[in-house]
């Protein structure tokens, strides 16, 4: 049974190390080797998600099977090592969409659920603060759960080359 939980300072190892596999592993089949490897440099932990105690952590028995969480700022994607992509600039809940950001399932527990859970759970917890809308920036094997749970395409775009390598992107949003 899957539960959940908001992510703390103490999980952030086990948080990269999740996100890794993740990334290695659920891009198969959608980016070549070269991409997968350019998407470690884009994607990755943004440990501001913790502190700001928006960041969930999906477990099934004690396992962790995915995290993901939300944000009420500017940042659209990125890690905490993607520093050009930053931007800490608080949202406004009347005028700008929620952030969901960072959504990872560990492939053990791929197309069980994890995905929709945080995905209702930060569109709850964002609805909650008075946003009327969320946005996210999808990878390729991300969008079908996207599309399914109601996101639609705002743009196709794609990360910052990383050594002449480029990462295909969806910018896809939602109203709630």
């Amino acid at each position: 049974m899957l539960t959940h939980r908001l992510a703390t300072e103490p999980d952030l190892p086990v948080l990269k190390t999740l996100m890794a596999l993740a990334i290695g592993e659920l891009q198969r089949g959608f980016l070549d080797d070269a991409q997968i490897a350019a998407s470690h440099a884009v994607m990755g932990l943004d440990s501001q998600l913790v502190a700001d105690r928006t960041y969930f952590l999906i477990e099934d028995d004690g396992r962790l099977a995915g995290c993901g969480g939300w944000s009420q700022r500017a940042t659209l994607y990125g890690g905490d090592h993607s520093t050009a992509l930053r931007d800490e600039a608080l949202l406004d809940p009347m005028r700008d969409a929620a952030r969901v950001r960072a959504m990872y399932t560990h492939p053990n527990f791929a197309r069980r659920g994890v995905g929709r859970l945080i995905l209702s759970l930060c569109e709850a917890a964002a609805a909650a603060e008075g946003y009327r809308r969320v946005e996210l920036m999808a990878t390729l094997s991300g969008e079908p759960l996207y599309r399914a749970c109601g996101y639609r395409e705002i743009e196709r775009t794609a990360a910052a080359p990383v050594g002449g390598v480029i990462v295909p992107l969806i910018r896809m949003g939602k109203t709630l």
